[in-house]
């Protein structure tokens, strides 16, 4: 009996090893042997709430280490940044990287989704989100602690998969030869073009743009990434020809890598890409062209009144 028990725990951990799954419930992630030496869990939540209680283990990677600057944070950050950063916390081809973040609404999942697609960019194959982040952890009254972790750097040096990245020029070269479904992971307000992100010059959409609200992806009134079936009837919502490409996009990356995880991850469609740098960069291009559900001058010009009026008198 006691062989029968060791060889299925072998296998336990040789299918986590292997076969890591795209979202990982709290109890399967605690689950996971503590001694399963590719195991690395990264928080990306802010570093004080990390220094009060985090998965034991856990290492420390805030979110807006994985973002791009001000002007432009939906930027993919230079390669060399996210070489230093990902060696910082060990990480090698073999890892096995589960990313937590609070868990506290449907936009927060926006941030582990992005580090998901960031590392998956990175050539990281096996890769997991923890459904729900640390509030279902902690709802689950699973282990917490505070101590300081300490990771032997690694020297990996990963190289970019550019099929999974949709760049400015790309979508050009989309709309020019009308080759790619184009997913507009935005609330109705921005894709209708009645607002906008702060950092882009313009409102309104990618012609030709097909609306997918990224909050469609969590079970009503909760941060809960829905199972594979519901996934694959939510992608079933995109159209696209035989062939084509499918990009996902929002105003900085953030919304879109939702989409993205949904589309590409549980439904499991093929060629999916992340457009980064989204609105904000392709609205701050010179000459940009012109948008659909692009407001006229004249309602522009009343919508950078209001805003100019509200960030100085409120």
């Amino acid at each position: 009996m006691k062989k029968i028990l060791a060889f299925a725990l072998a296998l336990s951990a040789g299918h986590w090893a292997f076969a890591a799954q795209p979202l990982l419930t709290p109890a399967q992630l605690s689950a996971i042997p503590a001694s399963t030496a590719a195991l690395r869990v990264i928080d990306i939540r802010d570093p004080q709430a990390y220094a009060k209680q985090h998965i034991p283990g856990a290492v420390s990677a805030p979110y807006g280490k994985w973002r791009g600057p001000a002007t432009n944070p939906g930027e993919l950050p230079d390669i060399s940044k996210l070489t230093q950063l990902v060696q910082s916390l060990g990480l090698t081809p073999a890892t096995h990287a589960v990313v937590v973040s609070s868990g506290a609404d449907a936009t927060d999942f926006g941030a582990s989704a992005r580090v998901y697609w960031t590392l998956k960019t990175l050539g990281l194959k096996q890769l997991s989100i923890v459904n729900g982040g640390m509030k279902a952890w902690a709802d689950a009254k699973l282990p917490q602690d505070n101590a300081a972790v300490q990771i032997a750097a690694s020297s990996w040096q990963p190289q970019l998969d550019t099929s999974l990245i949709a760049t400015r020029e790309d979508i050009r070269k989309n709309l020019d030869l009308s080759n790619a479904a184009l997913v507009d992971s935005r609330p109705d307000a921005f894709y209708q073009g009645k607002t906008r992100a702060p950092a882009a010059k313009l409102s309104g959409t990618l012609p030709g743009a097909q609306q997918l609200d990224f909050n469609q992806w969590f079970v009503p009134g909760t941060s809960t990434f829905v199972d594979t079936a519901a996934a694959k009837q939510i992608a079933a919502k995109v159209q696209r020809k035989q062939g084509e490409d499918m990009v996902a996009f929002c105003n900085t990356g953030h919304w879109a890598a939702t989409d993205w995880f949904g589309l590409s991850e549980m439904a499991g469609l093929p060629n999916v890409k992340l457009y980064a740098g989204s609105m904000v960069d392709w609205t701050q291009q010179p000459d940009a062209p012109a948008l659909e559900n692009q407001p006229s001058r004249a309602e522009s010009l009343a919508y950078d009144a209001r805003q100019w009026w509200q960030r100085k008198f409120k």
